[in-house]
């Protein structure tokens, strides 16, 4: 039986990771301000904090991805991505700014191949220079999203807003629970498992 091939696993991520934020960032769009910004009990101090933190994280790690593929010198100065620390001031500011990340990462993911994951991606951080192949970079990537995005969920749990539920994405079966959420982001079963992904789920 084939084995699907470890890019097109990256390119399935990228899709869940733009389906999690999503989802995440319409129900924090509910919040009212103060909410969003309230201090809670977590790694960062607000859902506020949190979620600026996954955006800005994520333009440091995607830039040296996208420069890496295009064979462009690394980024002279990492540290301009976290000047302001909280560059978004409100949930609907910082959810666009995280979809436009969101797609240029799951473009990013697209056109990778296996024979091109070993490819070592260099970032010159103030501490020293960071060197990483893109299997290493990107699994940490998705891992960071993963972390950071559950504890902002948690903090959603003490407030008005119910949060959602993030699990419904891999599984053929939980299709029609994410068909709307995908279909906003332009995205559908098929773009995203290949052409027989109906007759899985069906």
């Amino acid at each position: 039986m084939p084995r699907d091939p470890l890019s097109r696993h990256f390119m399935t991520m990228a899709c869940n990771n733009a389906w999690a934020n999503h989802r995440l960032l319409r129900a924090c769009e509910q919040l009212t301000q103060a909410e969003f910004a309230a201090i809670r009990v977590s790694f960062f101090p607000s859902i506020k904090a949190t979620l600026n933190h996954n955006l800005t994280v994520d333009w440091f790690y995607v830039d040296a991805l996208e420069r890496e593929a295009r064979g462009d010198e690394s980024h002279p100065d990492v540290a301009t991505f976290f000047k302001p620390a909280e560059p978004c001031g409100n949930c609907r500011q910082l959810g666009e700014e995280q979809r436009a990340v969101d797609r240029r990462l799951m473009a990013y993911c697209a056109a990778l191949t296996d024979a091109g994951l070993g490819r070592v991606v260099t970032i010159l951080r103030p501490r020293g220079i960071q060197r990483d192949t893109r299997t290493r970079l990107l699994a940490h990537l998705f891992q960071h999203q993963i972390h950071h995005r559950g504890q902002a969920h948690a903090m959603l749990a003490g407030t008005t807003v119910k949060p959602p539920q993030l699990d419904d994405f891999f599984c053929a079966g939980d299709a029609p629970l994410r068909a709307g959420d995908l279909a906003a982001l332009g995205l559908s079963e098929a773009a995203i498992w290949g052409p027989q992904a109906d007759a899985v789920s069906g």
